[in-house]
């Protein structure tokens, strides 16, 4: 990778995108911090420069093709270049998610930030991360979205939100077909679990930190010119489909 190693991570104001911009950053990584909301962004910014990462605000919403736009240029003229991508934000979408209760407008809206906002932000990043010498995607997935675990007897996922579940599997369905794209050009793309972590994004009911959370993330964006690519992966290895 370049000199110094440029990260974005996206929903990064808060919560497991933090811990993971504070993660890369420890390791003297320079961290694009994306978020949509200003005041969060900057105090995230400051937080993490407080704490020795060298870090400036990226503002990004996702799911506007503009700004997805914007923020690669504002990364490009700030830092120079790209190395890893960190896809994190989404959002759960408003209850209940049973199927025969579910609107059609969450779907859209879930959607349109857990996926097509992956896709729309690793398009406008992918010239950035092509002139890496090793560059790494990582889409923060969850093992809700496994079709394995949801159908395999005797292991309880807990209650159906059907869109924000659905939307994970459509996730790791595109990091299969990153992966197989780039795959020859260096460029690693993984899916990751951080497992039942507390955030507002549950109503803080997880059992895990954020920091935790974080793990999988930071261990993805460090593999080896050797490690996998067009995996699902949490702390424990390997998560079936």
């Amino acid at each position: 990778m370049s000199e110094q190693t440029i990260a974005l991570v996206t929903g990064a104001n808060k919560g497991i995108g933090y811990e993971i911009a504070a993660g890369l950053g420890a390791l003297g990584w320079r961290i694009a911090v994306g978020a949509r909301d200003q005041q969060r962004r900057d105090a995230a910014v400051e937080r993490l420069r407080a704490a020795g990462t060298d870090a400036f605000g990226v503002p990004l919403d996702v799911a506007d093709d503009a700004s997805a736009a914007a923020a690669a240029e504002l990364i490009a003229d700030r830092a120079g270049g790209l190395d890893v991508l960190v896809n994190n934000a989404a959002i759960t979408g408003s209850m209940p998610q049973t199927p025969s209760a579910l609107d059609p407008a969450t779907v859209r809206a879930v959607v349109e930030t857990n996926v097509i906002g992956v896709i729309r932000v690793t398009n406008a990043m992918l010239p950035l991360l092509r002139g890496s010498a090793a560059a790494r995607i990582v889409n923060m997935s969850s093992s809700v979205g496994s079709l394995v675990l949801q159908t395999t007897p005797g292991i309880d996922m807990g209650p159906v939100p059907a869109a924000y579940l659905a939307s994970k599997t459509f996730l790791n369905a595109v990091t299969v077909q990153y992966a197989k794209e780039l795959s020859g050009t260096g460029i690693l793309v993984n899916s990751g679990c951080p497992g039942f972590t507390a955030t507002d994004l549950n109503g803080f009911q997880g059992v895990r930190t954020p920091q935790q959370g974080a793990a999988i993330a930071i261990r993805l964006a460090t593999l080896p010119g050797d490690g996998p690519s067009g995996g699902f992966f949490d702390d424990g290895g390997t998560v079936p489909w």
